[in-house]
């Protein structure tokens, strides 16, 4: 487990953002931090072109006429013709606008302003096909164009440059037109207007004509079949001896009628009697069987009404009442109770007495209502057999007066209709007309400045943006501790900075190697890079086991794993630990060209002389740690089984015995097998990322190529990191590298 990143004092900060939900906030200010620039070239990119195109592009000027539509059509039914005039739909509305947008009305407003001659709409100079001709050198016959096709031309940059709406949900029509010149587009847009005007009082003109010649072609065969019709009326009732009354009824229909009424009354009379008879016999029967004379039994309507009945049911109610009043005092076998139910029995049977003798005064009405109505029957029959022939007469009357007046109301219908459209051909009429005239406009309509450079602004920002975030996610280099730590399951140890370079240009790898090494050991004590080469010393202090053989690795070679050791080795030295520092990279021996002991016995003297570590190991007199060179003469083949040896495996355990950190600079891991094939012999791994450079793909790729240096993994140290562009990538504040900046008193740095 690696405890040195408790000590990272961006964990906090970082904690705290995430817990506050600032943390989204603060990635998009880096995001944007990071990649200004590119949102700002793309955006301000994308504004020159669209000031380009307003520079480029013709001014255009809109004009507008206001105008109601005819809401009036001629139609033709076959009862009448006439003028509808009935509330507009939205679907005839927009009939209206289609037509005004017609080619007729288009064609007709060309004609007008003899557009087809006009520059603006028929296009008369060369070509794309014409220029490109003439600078190939070839010669192309022009040919005119003929009245037609100029027409055609000019009809269809008209339609293109005009606009006709709908004002809400009114009869108004708006009609935009859009031109080079601002007199040219309100002309156009009035004669728009002029153009649907006429062209509905021609259609009206038209319709009507249409009307008045058909409708004369049909008045005089009309006349002469409503006269024809008339004069058989008359002949048909003198050959049938026919009178009808002022009400235009016969005598014996009108007496029909009468009997009708009195049959129907008496026979509900009768009904009635029958029903009112079959009632009270009902009742009486009832009595009669069951022997029940209670008075609340149900009884006819006449009964209820009788006033003797009535007066004996009071007297009944009175008597009941009394006797419940003596019963409930004095017990139901009281004497008086006894008398007053003896005495409303009497007052029962005088009740019933009564609708008995109510039920023969219906027996006797049924009778008299049963006479008179089979006496109107009788009647009505011999009504019926005189006046039948007389309605037969009257059928065929009746269908000759009905086509007559047929014909007679068409003759009519026609005659006014005909009258009415000889007077609107006279003087046709149009609802449709001009409410506010275009106006030549002020401002030109095209190009809108403002509003062509806002979306130029928005899109380039918005491509910009786009632009930005694709290059983030496409960008797999390592530029922050949380993208290492996300990475490789650890923590980043340490972030070195990426020294000034004061290098010639042409100086070899050698002396470059030795520069960067000496600018990373000779830091200020009190510097951020002395503060992160403490951080990497105090994760190999904690780790949780002997943690003395620390391998020095990297992905690929040139991310400075050489010159961090190096640099490492001198700091602890400084601080009084005791530091052997060996190179095993054999294949390009670096550190040992770079201290300048290339000659000198080295690691392979160890496997091939069998000679003691004592004797090959040299004390730095100016960096105080010991050094273990690799032979820079020749790179042996088999390099990791030299590394593998017992030699190298005894060395490395009495080196842990007698040292307090033993760093072996090894190879990088992708190009060769090496540490693969030692990772066992060390107890724990530093790997150096070059920061910018390497990319997520290649270290992982690296840690998961051997088990044994992805467990025993102790960090990461991002190496030769640009401080101003780290800080746009990560969250933290300024202030954590003004303090290592900050003046140090002469105490202080002794």
């Amino acid at each position: 487990m690696n405890i040195a990143g408790q000590f990272r004092p961006d964990q906090t900060s970082q904690v705290d953002n995430s817990e506050n939900g600032t943390q989204p906030l603060l990635e998009i200010r880096n995001f944007l931090s990071r990649q200004w620039r590119l949102i700002a070239a793309v955006t301000g990119c994308a504004t020159i072109l669209g000031a380009t195109y307003i520079v480029l592009t013709p001014v255009k000027y809109t004009a507008q006429a206001d105008m109601i539509i005819d809401t009036k059509r001629v139609t033709w039914t076959q009862s009448e013709m006439s003028t509808d005039n009935r509330s507009i739909e939205d679907a005839a509305v927009e009939s209206e606008i289609e037509t005004t947008k017609s080619d007729k009305v288009a064609l007709s407003v060309i004609q007008r302003l003899h557009l087809d001659e006009d520059p603006e709409f028929v296009d008369t100079g060369a070509g794309l096909k014409d220029r490109l001709f003439s600078l190939l050198g070839f010669v192309d016959p022009k040919q005119e164009l003929s009245k037609q096709e100029l027409i055609r031309q000019a009809l269809s940059k008209v339609k293109a440059n005009l606009r006709v709406t709908r004002l809400g949900r009114s009869y108004l029509e708006q009609i935009f037109y859009t031109s080079l010149d601002p007199d040219k587009a309100a002309k156009i847009a009035n004669a728009f207007a002029d153009a649907y005007i006429e062209d509905q009082t021609q259609a009206r003109i038209d319709a009507t004509r249409r009307a008045s010649t058909w409708l004369q072609e049909g008045i005089g065969g009309l006349r002469q079949q409503a006269s024809d019709g008339f004069q058989a009326v008359q002949d048909f009732k003198s050959q049938n001896s026919i009178i009808i009354g002022v009400d235009g009824k016969l005598a014996s229909e009108l007496e029909l009628n009468q009997l009708g009424i009195a049959l129907a009354k008496a026979r509900a009379d009768t009904s009635q009697a029958r029903a009112r008879l079959d009632r009270i016999h009902g009742v009486l029967d009832q009595r009669r069987d069951t022997g029940n004379i209670d008075i609340t039994s149900p009884v006819v309507t006449d009964a209820l009404n009788s006033q003797v009945i009535t007066k004996l049911r009071q007297q009944f109610l009175e008597d009941q009442s009394k006797e419940s009043e003596v019963a409930r005092r004095f017990g139901a076998d009281h004497q008086t109770a006894r008398n007053l139910r003896a005495e409303m029995a009497a007052l029962q049977r005088a009740i019933w007495d009564e609708v008995a003798r109510i039920a023969e005064s219906y027996k006797s009405e049924l009778q008299i209502t049963k006479t008179q109505e089979d006496s109107i029957e009788r009647r009505m029959a011999e009504v019926f057999q005189q006046s039948n022939a007389t309605r037969q007469a009257q059928v065929r009357l009746r269908e000759l007066e009905t086509a007559a007046n047929t014909y007679r109301n068409i003759y009519e219908t026609f005659l006014s209709r005909f009258t009415q459209t000889v007077k609107q051909q006279s003087f046709p009429s149009t609802e449709a007309r001009v409410v506010t005239p275009a106006l030549p406009p002020a401002l030109p309509s095209w190009p809108k400045v403002s509003l062509t450079l806002a979306l130029a602004g928005l899109c380039g920002l918005g491509l910009g943006t786009m632009l930005a975030f694709v290059r983030e996610q496409m960008n797999r280099q390592i530029h922050t501790r949380a993208q290492i730590g996300n990475l490789l399951g650890t923590n980043c140890l340490a972030v070195l900075p990426m020294f000034p370079k004061k290098i010639a240009l042409g100086t070899s790898r050698a002396k470059q190697e030795v520069t960067a090494f000496r600018q990373i050991s000779e830091v200020a004590p009190f510097s951020a890079t002395a503060e992160a080469l403490r951080y990497i010393k105090v994760a190999i202090d904690l780790h949780p086991g002997d943690g003395k053989i620390v391998g020095i690795v990297s992905a690929l070679p040139g991310e400075g794993k050489t010159t961090v050791a190096a640099g490492f080795a001198a700091f602890v030295a400084k601080a009084g630990g005791r530091v052997l520092l060996i190179d095993a990279d054999l294949r390009n021996p670096a550190m040992s060209r770079s201290l300048g002991y290339a000659d000198r016995p080295n690691l392979l003297n160890l496997v091939a002389d069998d000679r003691a570590l004592k004797d090959l190991v040299i004390t730095d007199p100016r960096y105080k740690f010991d050094f273990l060179p690799c032979s820079t003469q020749f790179g042996p083949l088999n390099s990791s089984d030299l590394l593998n040896s017992y030699s190298i495996k005894a060395m490395l355990e009495s080196a842990k015995n007698t040292y307090d950190y033993v760093l072996v600079d090894l190879p990088p891991i992708l190009p060769v097998v090496d540490v693969q094939a030692v990772a066992h012999l060390f107890d724990a791994f530093v790997m150096v990322v070059e920061w910018g450079s390497t990319s997520a793909d290649e270290i992982r790729k690296a840690v998961t190529s051997s088990s044994v240096v992805s467990e025993r993994l102790l960090g990461a140290v991002l190496n030769k990191a640009d401080e101003a562009k780290m800080r746009r990538f990560e969250n933290y504040s300024d202030r954590r590298y003004l303090y290592y900046r900050k003046d140090k008193t002469s105490a202080e740095t002794a």
